[in-house]
């Protein structure tokens, strides 16, 4: 993908990335890459690099119209104030629940200051509860007011405690309870070119769709920089359904080689604390991985010189409706790091998928 960077907008065309009151410039797309081969795609993952499918999606878009709009007014209840149980018990949610999934009950989630519900169901057959505790959590994406990004994770069990590849059937249940919520699920799930070259890329006979995360990035919001590692779990498919999203994304081994190579070029006195921390290579991988790595945020989160930086380096990526980026994350050691933001004034859909060898 050829995008062009400019600290300052030269002219009316192009995009400012800004997210969270940072401004890191302003970019244009120059060209959209072409749709790579299956021997493209299965190389870049074998090496742990992101690979954009262009339009991939984009023949079945149209049949996800409704359920779209309807996926839209619901985030825009939830950013209003409106409770998601409650919103969920109404007909149009009702009639796609039932009779698979009861709704069982609540939790406003007071240990976590981002999430602002958690919707508990437990799943039926006939007359027998197959599995309790699923839930559907929605979440702001950031502490900042003027962003409204939000997000709607699908999961089960105790969170942070559970082990969720351990449960194959909760977890496939978890998957479903998505499909009835977000419909628009399908496109991803059940296109047969898309699944045709997962299954050859994963060389294996079908491909789930697990731990299932439905983003709304909004104008000032999207992701820090961040990986997706679980066990059990291959890598990341990131599908954009509407909207447009400028992403940055590199293995860790290549994070670290572009943050050593940028404090190497950048003048001696700037990110002090980062450089003392760089010269250990192990203890600032290490590093990343804490929940608190402040010190590495102030450059990869929200230095505009790293952001022209990574971009030159050509692991900037811009999402259109249509668009999949897959993104291997076998481990800690070689999964692919990533940063995302909402281009121009529309809140976007996008549907994240750990996808794993079923």
């Amino acid at each position: 993908m050829k995008i062009s960077y400019s600290l300052e907008s030269a002219s009316n065309e192009g995009f400012p990335l800004l997210r969270r009151g940072f401004e890191f410039g302003w970019i244009k797309v120059n060209a959209r890459p072409s749709m790579p081969s299956a021997l493209e795609v299965n190389t870049a993952w074998q090496n742990n690099t992101p690979i954009l499918l262009p339009s991939i999606l984009s023949d079945t878009l149209s049949f996800y119209q409704s359920d779209l709009a309807q996926a839209s007014l619901l985030m825009e209840q939830i950013r209003q104030g409106a409770d998601l149980s409650e919103v969920l018990e109404t007909e149009v949610y009702d009639s796609r629940l039932q009779p698979a999934f009861e709704l069982s009950g609540a939790s406003y989630e007071d240990n976590d200051d981002q999430a602002i519900e958690k919707v508990i169901f437990d799943s039926w057959e006939g007359d027998e509860m197959v599995a309790d505790n699923l839930w559907c959590k929605s979440s702001w994406l950031s502490f900042d007011e003027e962003d409204g990004s939000l997000r709607f994770r699908f999961s089960f069990g105790y969170e942070g405690y559970e082990d969720v590849a351990a449960d194959p059937i909760r977890q496939d249940l978890a998957a479903k309870l998505t499909d009835a919520i977000f419909p628009e699920s399908a496109a991803v799930t059940s296109h047969p070119a898309l699944n045709c070259l997962l299954q050859t890329m994963l060389n294996c006979e079908r491909v789930g769709f697990m731990e299932r995360i439905v983003y709304f990035n909004a104008p000032n919001g999207g992701a820090q920089m961040h990986h997706d590692v679980e066990r059990g779990h291959e890598g990341v498919v990131f599908a954009q359904m509407n909207g447009s999203t400028f992403w940055l994304a590199l293995s860790k081994p290549q994070l670290l080689d572009e943050i050593d190579e940028f404090l190497r070029l950048a003048p001696t006195d700037k990110w002090p604390r980062l450089r003392e921390l760089a010269i250990d290579r192990q203890a600032l991988s290490s590093y990343l991985e804490e929940r608190d790595h402040e010190v590495a945020e102030e450059l990869i989160d929200q230095s505009p010189e790293f952001f022209q930086h990574l971009i030159e380096r050509d692991y900037a990526f811009v999402l259109e409706p249509g668009d999949v980026l897959l993104m291997p994350q076998q481990s800690l050691d070689t999964c692919v790091w990533h940063s995302v933001i909402c281009l121009g004034e529309e809140t976007g859909e996008g549907l994240s998928f750990a996808i794993k060898k079923l």
